[in-house]
């Protein structure tokens, strides 16, 4: 079925991600929001949207939405209602199209129990597991409590002997109800040193499936993913195809159209791999398998919904140079990686390097704990996996962003720490390797990087000037030159300072503290969030006229989801 509108049932970034291969396509695009995304950046980018009363969860309202904008078929993102098999069949019975698989097939895999027995019907190597807690002797310790139902690590705790097992398993099942409605949890086999690999796979309403390669996810923090990249620094040309090929047969005896992702856990020990689970959606970390195989998987999910047939096998695909994606998210990751909440005073990507940045906010956005704490993904490619790594770190460090605290500084430590380039990158990486979850600078870097960010907020204030813009900074008209000594006198050093205080404060959303010295001046430290950048950047020019935005050579499909280079001043290394 042909369609020419879709209403995507999402917010934020994978809300833009969409609109953007949508309109490539020619395809119109209706947005729904809350009042707390009214002045979302997704919103503007969509050619229609419908305010909701409710939340994103309510997908009779997002029904209703469709039909009264005319959209004959709904994209659900990921997250929210995406693996609802209720609500894929209620958009069905509507006479819209489901942009995903059947909600049989969703129904099926969204229960990890009844997953599992399909894996191992269909010959899918499995970790041994047990659906009920008084069997956990057939497992063994250390062993894994699951969700039945649901996933991003809710519900999931580690045990270490049966003297924790009923205070782990009460409470998987607390966390399981509130998160999905279902308390059911299971018992499985828990591996250490492990990884988290995964294969992508697609396939159409002809029987036609491939598999678009494996991406590593092991990068995490309360078993939710950090850090992703393709192909897997362990993962070698055998074992890829026969991970590949567990995978298709799954997809195969279930009958699977679209896009899906069937997750194992690989022993980092024997580099045997087990089945998880499979995720009906499209997921988070899909730009990497995007850019080493160029194939869009949105404009692949559409033609599949639209009944169109692929058009290439499995030796069509082929795969080139190496993606790190890094989930860049409002969290205090020196405490405990606590979600972070406020206004960002600025949100702005440096040109070079060039990287893919993937973003639902913008400069002025409101970050609050209503909504995922992520605020941008961000991609490198590079024709190999060190030049990805250090591209990535590199484009973190450079991102002009204040009044929100975030993992950047996190995520680039990681990116450059030894054992990352080296490939040790199991699921127990962070509390093993421990790398810097803060940047720490001396008081030298932290007084030029309050001087940029003064200066920052100086070029943004006469940018955005509406009366006398033409007139310098600091430029008074005294009456004589008595008023003019007097003036200067009655403000002072200390208030000077003071205004200075402040003005860090609102660039940087952190505490600036005045240090007195000898001279009775005052040093403005900024004591968080300091940009590597603005340590050592303190020259800054007014905002330029918007350039041409930068594509990615193994991304020419997508256009870039950053801030117009220009749109705030700029700070130059001197």
């Amino acid at each position: 079925m042909n369609f020419s509108t879709i209403l995507i049932a999402n917010r934020g970034e994978i809300a833009r991600r969409i609109i953007r291969t949508a309109h490539d396509m020619g395809i119109q695009v209706v947005a729904v929001f809350v009042d707390a995304d009214a002045d979302a950046p997704f919103v503007a980018d969509a050619d229609q949207s419908v305010r909701l009363t409710t939340g994103y969860l309510d997908g009779a309202a997002i029904i209703e939405a469709a039909n009264a904008t005319g959209a004959q078929a709904i994209h659900p993102g990921y997250g929210f209602l995406s693996e609802n098999a209720g609500f894929a069949a209620d958009v069905i019975n509507a006479g819209l199209v489901w942009i995903g698989p059947s909600p049989d097939v969703i129904s099926g895999m969204g229960d990890k129990l009844a997953a599992k027995r399909m894996a191992v019907a269909a010959g899918v190597p499995t970790l041994i597991s047990v659906d009920t807690p008084d069997r956990a002797s057939e497992v063994g310790y250390p062993l894994l409590v699951k969700a039945a139902a649901g996933g991003g690590g809710k519900g999931m705790r580690v045990v270490g002997s049966a003297a924790e097992l009923d205070e782990a398993v009460a409470s998987a099942r607390r966390e399981a109800l509130s998160g999905f409605g279902d308390d059911r949890v299971f018992l499985e086999r828990y591996v250490a040193a492990s990884r988290h690999v995964e294969i992508q796979i697609l396939g159409d309403s002809h029987g036609n499936l491939v598999h678009l390669g494996e991406r590593e996810c092991s990068i995490q923090r309360r078993h939710q993913k950090l850090i992703e990249e393709s192909p897997s620094p362990v993962v070698d040309d055998a074992m890829r195809a026969a991970m590949g090929q567990a995978a298709l047969q799954l997809g195969h005896s279930i009958g699977y159209q679209s896009t899906g992702t069937v997750e194992f856990l690989v022993d980092d020990a024997t580099r045997e791999f087990y089945f998880l689970e499979v995720n009906t959606r499209l997921q988070v970390e899909h730009p990497v398998t995007e850019e080493v195989t160029g194939i869009d998987l949105v404009r692949e999910q559409i033609r599949v919904a639209r009944g169109e047939v692929l058009g290439y096998e499995q030796d069509d695909i082929t795969f080139t140079g190496h993606a790190i994606e890094a989930r860049l998210c409002a969290e205090d990751a020196d405490a405990g990686f606590l979600p972070a909440t406020g206004t960002l005073a600025a949100f702005a990507p440096a040109d070079a390097p060039v990287v893919r940045w993937e973003s639902g906010v913008e400069q002025g956005s409101v970050v609050s704990v209503s909504f995922d704490p992520m605020l941008a993904k961000v991609v490198a490619y590079a024709p190999t996996r060190t030049e990805a790594a250090a591209m990535l770190a590199l484009a973190l460090e450079r991102l002009h962003i204040g009044g929100v605290t975030t993992n950047r500084d996190f995520l680039a430590a990681t990116l450059r720490h030894p054992s990352f380039i080296e490939g040790d990158t199991t699921t127990d990486f962070i509390e093993r390797v421990r790398p810097s979850r803060k940047l720490t600078l001396n008081d030298t870097d932290l007084h030029r990087a309050a001087t940029a960010a003064v200066l920052w907020i100086q070029g943004q204030n006469r940018a955005e000037a509406g009366v006398l813009a033409h007139l310098p900074t600091g430029w008074r008209k005294f009456s004589t030159a008595t008023d003019s000594l007097r003036s200067a006198t009655s403000r002072g050093e200390t208030a000077r300072s003071a205004s200075a205080t402040a003005a860090i404060t609102a660039a940087l959303g952190c505490t600036a503290t005045r240090q007195s010295t000898s001279t009775s001046r005052s040093t403005v430290v900024a004591r968080q969030h300091v940009s590597p950048a603005l340590a050592t950047e303190s020259t800054c020019r007014p905002p330029a006229a918007p350039s041409p935005s930068p594509s990615w050579p193994a991304s020419k499909f997508l256009a870039p989801n950053s801030p117009p280079v220009g749109s705030t001043p700029q700070c130059l290394a001197p």
